[in-house]
């Protein structure tokens, strides 16, 4: 499949997501249009100050799972909305990492050992 004078890997990922990262991706595509709109900028103004063909802004706003992260994230940046990236995966709010991790912290300190200079 071409994109855009580049090959595209077709995988399961990208033809048919699971739902709930197909409805995250349409979620963000329509908040970007939103914000595109908004700040009353043509899909190819976007699209100049990112670097790409106004096919690829339409393809993001669309929620396309081909669509690469750093599309999604140029526009966010170019939008003033990157700062909202800042709190994904963040680390000290995954409850099911810190829970699994809690659990295989050691529970006592191993005394450690001192090097003996008698020879």
């Amino acid at each position: 499949m071409m994109a855009q004078g580049n090959m595209v890997a077709r995988t399961t990922l990208t033809s048919a997501p699971p739902y709930p990262v197909e409805t995250a991706l349409k979620t963000l595509g329509a908040n970007l249009r939103t914000a595109r709109l908004r700040r009353g900028l043509s899909a190819q103004e976007l699209a100049d100050k990112i670097g790409v063909g106004r096919y690829t802004v339409a393809d993001a706003e669309r929620g396309k799972p081909s669509t690469a992260i750093a599309v999604y994230l140029a526009m966010l940046w170019a939008l003033g909305l990157i700062d909202q990236m800042a709190p994904i995966a963040d680390p000290a709010e995954d409850k099911e990492g810190l829970a699994l991790a809690m659990g295989r912290e050691r529970k006592r300190a191993r005394a450690k050992e001192t090097l003996d200079n008698d020879f």
